[in-house]
């Protein structure tokens, strides 16, 4: 029977089948970090029990660390218990632990491919929404709650529902000025905010084939953001490039062995999907949203629509319905996340600005998203081309993209973010965040105001 690369690596994972319930899957990858896995580690130790698979979990502190003097001990009480309680809990469970100073520190999401600890045809979760980027290696990843931590610690399984199968393609060339992060807010803003809930989605197509392995994970990233469980893209041989000679990585004749298995994996001609949506490359502009949700987006030239029921959203905003947020004036920019924090992101950043310098209205934030990456912007000299334009490099972690550590939009201001996520507050309370790619962020810091990058010189 034919079948989508979706059931494949599901069905090979379940352990047992609940009549008329949840399957029980296998995990092969379990990240954590500080915020969700105090409280499960609590919860195996009051009942006895021992992490099953140490060697199979991976911590790393991202959302509440600070992004500058990480070297010193972290001022915000709170931020410092749960990083220390992460420390303590890892110690006593011979749990693989990326402290703060470790040479591979970083936000989880972006630490597991570049160790190569994300691999083809796993099963990976974190307790942390955005675990579906893994999904761009052909992997089934989702996030999951905190007792379902706890559930994945003692048991090294999950129960799950098999969710619905969705199939978005999308073929052509992109246009000039358009990257993975204008392709996916693009298509969150055909489906909603909820268009894909209970589907795990699969992306197909020439554009995504094309797509580099760090532009495939933006994409999958955001799958969450449109309700859905997550989403995945076929490996091909550029996944199976860019997970050769990584630390994690198998070698030599395991390697052989596991690249003949990856290469099974892809869907069959003949399987049949819930959903299936197609989309045409060139009719993909660059994007921005102006909402409150990740739905609410629209081309960058674009006036805002008169949409029934986003009056309370536009508000907050401080917009009107009708108008433009071209050009229109703005004093944050965030470069960073664990939707826009690799290396490509700030050479592609570098490559626009350089030789300009940031408009004097403007505060900018280039915050890399692991120490490797951060090291590599050294290497490469984008340091130096960044700071002479006047963005103020960071050390890793979430930083501005959600409200939980020092770097906070102020009340009221708007911010242009290559993060994921435009919620009220999410970037500080009553702050304002416009969802767009690094390039359109670029261009806007330069400008102060936001900018169409395909007009920009």
């Amino acid at each position: 029977m034919a079948q989508t690369l979706f059931d494949k690596i599901w069905d090979k994972h379940v352990v047992d089948s609940i009549p008329d319930g949840p399957d029980v899957l296998y995990i092969d990858r379990h990240f954590i970090h500080e915020v969700t896995s105090p409280q499960a580690f609590t919860g195996i130790e009051r009942r006895g029990i021992a992490v099953f698979r140490p060697d199979s979990v991976f911590a790393t502190p991202d959302h509440n660390v600070p992004t500058i003097d990480q070297h010193l001990t972290i001022g915000d009480k709170l931020s410092r218990l749960q990083v220390d309680r992460l420390s303590e809990n890892c110690k006593n469970h011979n749990i693989q632990h990326f402290h703060l100073q470790h040479e591979n520190h970083g936000i989880v999401h972006i630490i597991g491919p570049e160790l190569g600890i994300t691999q083809p045809g796993q099963t990976i979760v974190c307790g942390d929404s955005h675990t579906a980027t893994h999904g761009a290696f052909g992997c089934i990843a989702f996030g999951i709650g905190t007792s379902e931590v706890e559930m994945v610690l003692a048991s090294q399984c999950l129960m799950q529902y098999k969710p619905k199968k969705m199939r978005i393609t999308v073929e052509g060339d992109l246009n000039k000025g358009v990257t993975s992060k204008d392709v996916i807010l693009y298509i969150i803003s055909k489906l909603g905010a909820g268009g894909g809930t209970g589907y795990f989605v699969e992306y197909a197509g020439s554009t995504f084939r094309n797509m580099s392995m760090e532009a495939r994970m933006t994409v999958c990233n955001m799958s969450i953001e449109m309700g859905a469980r997550g989403g995945l893209i076929a490996p091909d041989d550029k996944t199976l490039e860019y997970v050769k000679g990584k630390k994690y990585s198998p070698h030599g004749e395991e390697l052989d062995q596991k690249i003949e298995g990856w290469k099974e994996l892809y869907t069959d001609d003949d399987a049949v999907f819930d959903l299936e949506l197609n989309y045409e490359a060139s009719s993909i502009p660059p994007m921005v949203t102006y909402g409150t949700n990740p739905g609410m987006g629209i081309p960058v030239d674009h006036p805002i629509p008169t949409n029934a029921g986003e009056e309370k959203s536009l508000e907050y905003m401080g917009l009107k319905q009708g108008e433009k947020l071209l050009e229109m004036p703005v004093n944050y920019v965030f470069i960073g996340s664990c939707t826009n924090a690799r290396i490509e992101d700030f050479r592609a950043v570098a490559n626009l600005v350089k030789g300009h310098q940031k408009a004097s209205n403007i505060t900018a934030y280039i915050v890399p998203g692991s120490k490797l990456v951060e090291k590599q912007i050294d290497d490469e000299g984008l340091r130096e081309v960044l700071g002479d334009a006047g963005f103020e490099i960071r050390q890793p972690g979430c930083s501005a993209c959600l409200a939980m550590n020092d770097d906070k939009v102020p009340q009221g201001e708007y911010c242009v973010s290559t993060s994921n996520r435009n919620f009220e507050g999410r970037q500080g309370p009553k702050s304002r965040t416009i969802l767009a790619s690094p390039l359109t962020a670029a261009a806007t810091a330069i400008n102060g105001k936001i900018t169409d990058v395909r007009t920009f010189e």
